[in-house]
């Protein structure tokens, strides 16, 4: 199940405040940097329950639509004390250690509550450590981006997008890194690395034919307006991390260690049933702004993603045993 923060979590956020307390002066600065927009649920939980909850202590700063930051250099900057905080995803950590590419792999996370489980289990504990020792960054918790879909400029009388086989041939934004990259090609698309705040222009020009992204933000960042239709091939359960700076976290006394793990979570929590309840109300919204939606052929693409990743480069590099160990926290 997901975890709920209720009552312990609120008790544990007002001990750490009374047993640190903190001048004005002394506040320490928590500058987040995201390419995502203000109204993205990530950054409203992050604004609304993680900056009052470390308020006692800290200064909360978001910078939004990579204006600090260019997307993909976040956790370079925490490493070199450029950047407190960032949300980053497993694709962008696979840049600096390979073996997170599993969790940015098409059809491994089930659903959000799959993806807490695995980020709570022990087998996440070496990841998290090596992340913190080679990278100065400690991941806080696991936001729930939701489930990516296949949205393109093309109506169905033009593309039907049935199996792998159907978009051969379609140039699908996907971020530039390799992971992100590897997913595209295994779905049989020719994946086009650019960055987020791009892609609606170069939807609108056709510049590209496509785009992946959880419902949510393609309402959010208005794809709608410039796309036809979205085939729902669930192919990834996307996730982000609550990256801190560890040189920053080790300065904390424990209670506040506490209290910012615990609203960086509460936050996750929050910002995870919001999504999950928009993207229940979604279809309808975006059928209502002339999207064609349907269900392509899931088998299909689940056998044919998996055999892409069986054997490659990118496999491996996972540990052996892992991918039976996650599959085994799920349903």
């Amino acid at each position: 199940m997901i975890q709920k923060f209720t009552r312990r979590t609120m008790l544990a956020l007002t001990v750490a405040a009374i047993a640190t307390p903190v001048y004005a002066a002394d506040k320490v600065k928590l500058r987040m940097s995201t390419p995502a927009s203000e109204t993205d649920q990530r950054s409203v939980a992050l604004a609304e329950i993680f900056a009052p909850a470390v308020a006692e202590f800290a200064t909360y700063e978001p910078h939004y639509n990579g204006s600090l930051i260019k997307q993909g250099s976040e956790l370079e900057s925490i490493a070199s004390g450029d950047l407190e905080m960032s949300i980053t995803s497993a694709q962008e950590l696979a840049q600096f250690f390979p073996e997170y590419s599993i969790f940015a792999t098409g059809y491994v996370h089930q659903d959000a509550a799959h993806q807490v489980a695995v980020f709570n289990d022990p087998l996440m504990d070496e990841f998290k450590q090596k992340a913190e020792d080679e990278l100065g960054v400690k991941l806080l918790a696991v936001m729930y981006l939701g489930q990516r879909h296949v949205n393109l400029r093309q109506s169905k009388d033009e593309l039907t997008v049935m199996k792998p086989e159907d978009l051969a041939g379609v140039n699908l934004r996907m971020p530039g890194t390799d992971a992100w990259q590897f997913l595209g090609k295994a779905l049989g698309a020719n994946p086009t690395p650019m960055a987020f705040t791009e892609v609606y222009t170069a939807l609108q020009t056709g510049s590209v034919d496509g785009q992946d992204n959880p419902l949510p933000t393609v309402v959010d960042a208005k794809f709608y307006e410039v796309t036809n239709q979205i085939a729902l091939t669930s192919h990834l359960v996307d996730l982000n991390y609550v990256a801190f700076s560890k040189a920053i976290w080790d300065e904390l006394s424990e209670e506040q260690q506490a209290t910012v793990k615990a609203a960086a979570e509460a936050a996750a929590e929050s910002g995870r049933q919001k999504q999950l309840e928009k993207e229940q109300n979604l279809v309808d919204f975006l059928k209502e702004q002339g999207l064609e939606i349907y269900e392509p052929d899931l088998k299909a693409f689940r056998e044919h993603v998996q055999g892409e990743y069986a054997g490659s480069e990118l496999a491996k590099s996972w540990p052996d045993g892992l991918l039976d160990k996650i599959n085994a926290l799920g349903n």
